[in-house]
Parts: structure tokens; C-alpha cells; sequence
């Protein structure tokens, strides 16, 4: 091209001024090939919107309608391939980084039409200042991440797995850096590309780490805190190096120009931490909880990670280092930091960052890896990587005395590479410092390593779960006086109220001490951020009085209060995974803490007219399986403002509780829980028991297990047992069970000689707050619904009938609306009913675990109740 335009002379010789004029030349003529030009030779500019087909306009050849379709190639193409791995439980930056490379030069670039229309060289510039931008406040939200507190808290066996995790990878990455600059990457400057190479190779992904570990389920276990104690501290590290890193690239042939890089660096961070971090400390102590953030405080956030980011890329370091800085800034706890991320979290990681990875993709051509001498250089790069992160922190955790096992694992989790890998390559291609081959060889070299993380450490770690055998797994048994043990969960603070108020209720007489274990399910979801990740899994099993009690949230507040009034043992703990493998957490925990029972926050809240509505379907599926595979007895509560939106005092307690007794398993474990109740002073029990009258008798039901073809079509029908009863015996135990409460209500021994479990509990403890009755009824539904109507009760206690006696049997063809509560659970627990109670649905401990199906009822006379099994 034989017309220069001034802008491409200035601008090459501003950046390059000691560049000789062949150079200069050259340079321009690279400018060139990727800016088409016009005919005048100066550089054609995209138009920001077209005026549209109509009137001749091609809308991909204008910037904004261009950047709209490359938006949604690329995320199509992302969340394609996330949910064809998601099989395989690989990080969603997997899924990212090879959406990239198959949308560039090395699968669909090839084609020549494709690249002009959806990603010509005119549109880069725009397409990688939008994935820029998302990536400058990604970085901020990964300085939000690090919590220097944490770090400073670090002991020494993390510090040494960090530094040997950092040490090794370091040196060999130069040892490989010689290599390749002697064979593939010729003339490029030793210092910039040994520090490039050192870094790129001793990296931890902090959030794809976090990411993995919660997947694993090993966040909250020793060898995943050791491994993200460890990679805080080699986060830190490595940016700091990459800084280095990138002050050498810029500087030219001068090193006075990268020691002051440095320094103002240097006096960069040191003005964040001394005058701004105290600024937006101060910021984050105005925003109390439950209270919204002030917009004010959001916009001199935002504003303020932009600064920083102009800042230090006019100090010549990246901007993403001054808006990782200015993350650092803000304070960890407190409702500040959760807030920004709900603002930004979603907007940045769904939208913005999966450009970032686009137009990485558009750098890498895995072609350029072609030659044996290539291939034989990934493998080394790989062997290199992997060799250094994996022995460097297996040697060290065996010398801290880890066992091998689990330092083997902290070795494979230590080698994950992700997002903070393609900054580091990226940087170091703008900065000319890798070229294309070494680029797609560290980038081939970054999914490698990831993508093995998770399959391997879960072959080689599978933690074995102390198969602790115990006999007390329901709440009937022979001696009441032994400790009773209650999981009980939560997912919020909505929760809250309701089972410390029923935990109140339960905490019986001295003679039968309550020990509760709480659960809070945290759900990992695709836009879970790792900061709130590592915060709640920090705090899992710590006692109340071991924390820092100004940064203790509305969970913790509030049970470390009722455990000081109540006396009760509480022991706290988070559990942080998917909906769909939640309830194996929870079987899991109530099986090493030798549980009783468990109590599930049921999926519907009140709202303020009183109707229930559905809040989340994930917690009816986590209270499905659970009621499934539980090792204990289950309950799920209804709530329906039990003792009000705050604890009550134990003196201030006055509930009147009924249990609707039907006969069966479960009812008689209502029973037994509602006698418990019954120990405490505030509470007033009523039992009432339903008989069928003469017309019901004279007409009985037959239930027939339905065909296995038929399940899927009767999802919303109640299911009962296929195990086979002996109803002669099970009417022995209900009238044993029936017995106590009578003997209660009058003060005297019960008259049935033989020993029934739950007798232990002495007669003088409940006496006076126990009322019996019988009715007879012919209609189950308004029986039912009088008694919950009737507001005379907070709470009422049902079975949920899996074995049904002949009035719950009556129901088993009724439309049902959560199937999973039985039909008086059901019935009682309707959104369509007007009942202001209280409903706690009890399932009793099974030792056979039946199945259970769909039924289908048929009905003649003269015979008793019959249920077929398969």
C-alpha cells in the first residue's frame, strides 16, 4: 500500500520511537491486514447501527447489530457445550475456553465466509473492549474473593504447600521457557518470557478451585480447606508476579522504565489499602442487613473499579490490575460485598465474560501445534506442569504430615488452571511476548490440566463416612430417657422461627436431654459465587462461641441465642451442593451425628393472607429423596407462623398442640413426639383418635399396587408401602401406643401388661397437659378440616400414613397436591384451605426401606381393609 494515513504513522511511532523506519514500515503493514481499508488507504470504521434491509443495509457489516450476533453465537455455543459436559461435572470455564476455540481458526475459522460475516477484523477491536470491560469486573470480583484476614490466618502447612506449589511450577516453567525459546519461539526478550512462562505454570485458579471443590463436596473437609488456604495465597503471589511480568514486557530495552512501573505499582496498592479501603469500610458499615444498599455507594463502587483500571494501564501495568486492587478494598463480610455481587455477578459471568473467552478463542489456532516437534512440546509443557504443581505440594504435604492419599489429591486440586491462565497468556500475546505456536500450546496445556482435576480426585479420594451403627434411629423406642438427637435443616433465615419455636417445644424434661444439630443448605448453583462458597464453608462445624461475634449473620445470631436460653447443645453447620444431590448430604450427616430424626422446612411459605405458595421446586424434590433414602425418622413442617416471626422465651411458650391419630407406623411416631412435647410447661396436648363409624365398616376398601408403566402418570397420587403388614399386630401397637396416653391423662400405670416403647416417661411429667379423645366419623376430609379450622391449634402432629389405616386408605384416589405428605399431611397442608395451624408430617423410620407406588382403590362389603403388594 503505497498512501499512508497519519494515524497508523502516529500511532506506530508513539508506541515504538526508537524503532528504526523499516519497523515503522513493517509494523503499519501488519496494522494493516487485520483493519480493512477504504480507497483513500485510510482505515475503514464501522458505522454503530445500520438503517436495515429495507434500505440496503447488510446489519453484520455495522458494529452494534454485529455485536448482538456475536453475543449470541457465543453463548449459544457455551451453553451447548456446558450441557453436554455437565455428565462429566467439568467447570463451566472448560465449557467457555473450548467454545472459544471451536468458534476460531481452528474449527469453524477455517471457513473464510464465516469469519468475515460473524467475526470480521474490523469488529475485533469492539468485540474485545466488551470482553475487556466484563473482565476488568470480573477481576474485581476475584479480589472480592480474597479475604486477607483469611490469609493472615493461614498456618504454616498452608503457606508451605503454597510456596511449594508456587516454587517448583516457577522454576520449571523457566527450565521449559529456555527450550522453547531456543526452538519454537525465537528473538523474543529472556526476561519478559522467562517471568511469562514461570507464571503461566504455577497458577491455582482461585474460583475454578472453589468451583471444583464444591462440586467434589470437599469444600468444607480438610483437604479442601488446606487446598483453598493454599490457593489464596498463591493467588496473591502470582498476580504479583504477573505484574512483574507484564512491567518487563512493556518497558522496551530500558530497565529504569520497569523499576518505575514498578514503583508506582507499588504506590498504587499502598494508596488502595491506606486511603480507599478504609472509605469503603467505612461504606460497608452503613449498609446494615436487611436493609438495601444505597444506589449512591453501587455507583461510586462501580465508578470506582473504573479508575483504578485507568490508573494502573496508565502506569503501564493492565487495568485489570486496579480493578483486582480496588476489589481487595471492600469489605468481606457484612451484606456490602453479597450485595455487588448479586449486581454484578450475573451481568459479568453470563454475558460479558463469555466474550473474553471468544476472543481468545480467536487467537488460538490449535493448527499451528501440527509438527511432531510441536506435539512433542505439549507433552513436555504438560509433563512440566503438572510434575512441578503435583510433586512440589505432594513432598510438602507428606513432610507436614498429610496422608498420601489426600496429598496426592491437594497436588491434582493445586494444578487447576482456568480463567486467571488465559489472562496471563493473553497479556503475554498482546505483549508480543508468546507467539501463536507457545500461545495454543499453554492454552492446550490450561484445559488439560483442568479438565483431569475433577475425574481423578474423584478416583483416588473418596473419603470413607464413618458407619457409625446406633439403634436410635426413630423417636419410639425402649428407653426415652437417652439423649435424643434432631438434624434439623434450613435454607434461610425464613426458616428460622419455626424450628427454633418447635425445638423449644421438643426439648422434653431433664431426664432426656436434646441434642440439635443445624444444617444450613446452601444451594451450589451455576452463578454461586466463590466468595460466598469459601465464607460459608470456613465457618461449617465451628462452635458459636469460637467466631468473631460482630460478623455472625442472622443464623448464627439466632440459634446461639436459643441455645444460651434453652440449654440446649447446638451444633452448626454448612452443607453446600446442588438440589439434585442434597439429600445425600443430609442422609449422610444424620447418620455420623446417630440422628433421630429429621426435621425439612416444607417448600411452601406464608404469605400475608395467609395462603402458602411455592417458593423453590428444588426443596420438594431435597424433601422427596430425603423421605426416600433418610436413615431416621423424617419430618417436614409446615409453617404457618408457628410461635410467631421471632424465638419465644421457654416461659413465654404457650402452644396447644393436637395429634391426629389414625393407626399405623407413623402415626404412632407423632404420638410419641407429641408426648415429648407434652413434657414442657408451656404446652397443652390434645390426641385425638379417628374410628370409623358402622357405615364405613360394613363397606371396605382394597388398594392394588398399579403397574409399573402407570407410575409416571399418577406422579401427583399418594403412595402407601408394598411391604406386607400384619394389621392384627399393627392394632396391638396402636392400642399399647394409645395406652400411655390414657394412663398419662389419668395419672396411673396403663393396664396392658405388655411393654410398649416410649412407657419410660413418667406420668408426672405430662400429667394435666394431655387430653384423649375418640370420634367416630364417616368422612375423613371434613373431619379433618373442622379440626384444622377451628384455630384452636399452633400446631398439629399427623403420620404420613405409608401404611393406611381404612379412613386414610378411603383417600388414596383423591387429587393430591404434595403427594409426598400423605393424605392428612396433604389435606392439612393445602393452599387451598383456610387453616391458620401448623402442620408437622412425620414419617417413621423403616428398617426394610420398601418401595412405594401409586394404588388404586376399589371398594365392596362385609370384608376388611386389604392392600396387595407386588
Amino acid at each position: 500500500m503505497e498512501s499512508w494515513c497519519a494515524v497508523y504513522v502516529v500511532e506506530v511511532e508513539r508506541s515504538n520511537p526508537v524503532e528504526s523506519k523499516a519497523k515503522v514500515r513493517k509494523t503499519v503493514m501488519e496494522f494493516a491486514m487485520v483493519r480493512p481499508f477504504n480507497a483513500a488507504g485510510c482505515v475503514q470504521i464501522m458505522k454503530t447501527s445500520s438503517n436495515g434491509l429495507w434500505q440496503g443495509d447488510n446489519p453484520t457489516h455495522f458494529a452494534l447489530p454485529l455485536l448482538i450476533l456475536q453475543i449470541f453465537v457465543v453463548l449459544t455455543v457455551s451453553r451447548t457445550l456446558a450441557f453436554l459436559l455437565k455428565p462429566l461435572r467439568q467447570p463451566r470455564v472448560i465449557t467457555e475456553i473450548v467454545g472459544g476455540i471451536i468458534l476460531g481458526p481452528s474449527v469453524i475459522g477455517r471457513s473464510e465466509s464465516y469469519m468475515k460475516t460473524v467475526f470480521p477484523k474490523n469488529s475485533t477491536p469492539v468485540l474485545e473492549t466488551v470482553a475487556n470491560i466484563g473482565l476488568l469486573f470480573f477481576l474485581f470480583l476475584v479480589g472480592l474473593e480474597l479475604d486477607f484476614n483469611a490469609i493472615k490466618r493461614t498456618g504454616r502447612k498452608s503457606l508451605a504447600i503454597a510456596a511449594a506449589g508456587i516454587t517448583l511450577p516457577f522454576v520449571a516453567g523457566i527450565g521449559v521457557a529456555f527450550l522453547l525459546r531456543s526452538t519454537i519461539s525465537k528473538g523474543v526478550d529472556y526476561g519478559a518470557f522467562l517471568v511469562f512462562m514461570g507464571v503461566a505454570l504455577s497458577i491455582t485458579a482461585f474460583p475454578v478451585l472453589a468451583r471444583i471443590l464444591a462440586e467434589l463436596k470437599l469444600l468444607t473437609r480438610d483437604v479442601g480447606q488446606l487446598a483453598m488456604s493454599a490457593a489464596a495465597v498463591n493467588d496473591v503471589v502470582a498476580w504479583i508476579l504477573l505484574a512483574i511480568a507484564v512491567a518487563l514486557s512493556g518497558s522496551g530495552k530500558s530497565p529504569v522504565i520497569s523499576v518505575y512501573v514498578l514503583l508506582c505499582g507499588v504506590v498504587f496498592v499502598a494508596f488502595m489499602m491506606l486511603a480507599v479501603r478504609p472509605m469503603m469500610a467505612l461504606m460497608g458499615r452503613r449498609s446494615p442487613d436487611n436493609e438495601p444498599v444505597s444506589e449512591l455507594f453501587i455507583c461510586i463502587t462501580l465508578a470506582g473499579v473504573l479508575a483504578s483500571g485507568f490508573v494502573t494501564d496508565a502506569i503501564g501495568i493492565h487495568s485489570i490490575f486496579g480493578a483486582f486492587v480496588f476489589g481487595l478494598t471492600i469489605p468481606k463480610e457484612g451484606p456490602f460485598a453479597g450485595m455487588l455481587i448479586e449486581k454484578i455477578e450475573d451481568f459479568v459471568g453470563v454475558l460479558l465474560l463469555p466474550l473474553y473467552f471468544a476472543s481468545s478463542g480467536l487467537k488460538t489456532n490449535i493448527s499451528t501445534v501440527s509438527s511432531a516437534q510441536s506435539w512433542g512440546l505439549l507433552v513436555l509443557v504438560i509433563l512440566t506442569a503438572c510434575a512441578g504443581k503435583i510433586l512440589g505440594t505432594l513432598f510438602v504435604s507428606l513432610a507436614h504430615k498429610v496422608s498420601f492419599r489426600e496429598s496426592l489429591t491437594l497436588g491434582f486440586l493445586m494444578n487447576t488452571k482456568g480463567l486467571v491462565e488465559l489472562i496471563v497468556l493473553n497479556i503475554g500475546k498482546d505483549r508480543k511476548v508468546l507467539n501463536d505456536e507457545v500461545f495454543a500450546l499453554m492454552v492446550l496445556m490450561a484445559l488439560f490440566t483442568t479438565f483431569i482435576t475433577t475425574p481423578i480426585v474423584m478416583a483416588i479420594y473418596k473419603p470413607a463416612r464413618k458407619q457409625v451403627p446406633y439403634k436410635h434411629r426413630k423417636l419410639q423406642r425402649d428407653k426415652q430417657k437417652d439423649e435424643l438427637r434432631i438434624l434439623a435443616c434450613v435454607h434461610g433465615t425464613k426458616n428460622i422461627p419455626a424450628i427454633i419455636n418447635l425445638m423449644e417445644a421438643s426439648r422434653g424434661t431433664r431426664k432426656s436431654a436434646l441434642r440439635l444439630y443445624i444444617m444450613h443448605l446452601v444451594e451450589l448453583s451455576e452463578r454461586s459465587s466463590s466468595i460466598m462458597l469459601v465464607h460459608k464453608a470456613r465457618k461449617n462445624g465451628q462452635p458459636f462461641w469460637n467466631r468473631n461475634r460482630s460478623h455472625e449473620d442472622q443464623i448464627v445470631i439466632a440459634f446461639d441465642a436459643f441455645e444460651q436460653l434453652s440449654k440446649v447443645a447446638v451444633r452448626p453447620m454448612t452443607e453446600i451442593s446442588a438440589f439434585q444431590d442434597m439429600h445425600v448430604d443430609i442422609c449422610n450427616v444424620a447418620e455420623e451425628k446417630r440422628a433421630a430424626m429429621i426435621i425439612l422446612p416444607f417448600h411452601k411459605y406464608q404469605r400475608v393472607d395467609g395462603v402458602l405458595e411455592s417458593v423453590n421446586a428444588g426443596i420438594r424434590t431435597v424433601n422427596q429423596k430425603v423421605l426416600k433414602h433418610a436413615p431416621c425418622s423424617v419430618g417436614i413442617l409446615v409453617n404457618r407462623g408457628l410461635g410467631g416471626q421471632s424465638q419465644l422465651a421457654p416461659s413465654s411458650v404457650s402452644h396447644n398442640i393436637a395429634v391426629l391419630f389414625f393407626g399405623g407406623p407413623d402415626d404412632r411416631e407423632a404420638l410419641v413426639y407429641g408426648r415429648r412435647m407434652a413434657e414442657h410447661p408451656g404446652i397443652k396436648l390434645s390426641v385425638i383418635r379417628f374410628l370409623p363409624n358402622s357405615e364405613i365398616n360394613q363397606v371396605a376398601l382394597n388398594l392394588t399396587p398399579l403397574p409399573v408403566h402407570d407410575h409416571d402418570k399418577h406422579r401427583e397420587t399418594y403412595t402407601f408401602s408394598t411391604a406386607e403388614m400384619n394389621r392384627e399386630q399393627e392394632s396391638v401397637l396402636d392400642e399399647e401406643a394409645l395406652a400411655d396416653i390414657i394412663s398419662d391423662v389419668n395419672g396411673s400405670v396403663p393396664s396392658t401388661p405388655k411393654k410398649s416403647p416410649g412407657r419410660n416417661v413418667s406420668s408426672e411429667d405430662v400429667k394435666g397437659s394431655i387430653v384423649y379423645t375418640e370420634q367416630q366419623i364417616s368422612n375423613t376430609v371434613e373431619s379433618v378440616l373442622s379440626i384444622g379450622k377451628s384455630n384452636e391449634y399452633n400446631l398439629i402432629l399427623v403420620g404420613r400414613g405409608r401404611f393406611p389405616s381404612p379412613l386414610v386408605a378411603d383417600l388414596a384416589d383423591r387429587t393430591a397436591e404434595c403427594a409426598e405428605l400423605g393424605p392428612i399431611g396433604d389435606l392439612l397442608a393445602s393452599s387451598s384451605v383456610q387453616i391458620s395451624a401448623s402442620v408437622l408430617v412425620i414419617q417413621q423410620h423403616d428398617h426394610i426401606h420398601t418401595d412405594e407406588v401409586p394404588f388404586s382403590k376399589s371398594t365392596n362389603s362385609a370384608t376388611p381393609l386389604t392392600i396387595a403388594t407386588e
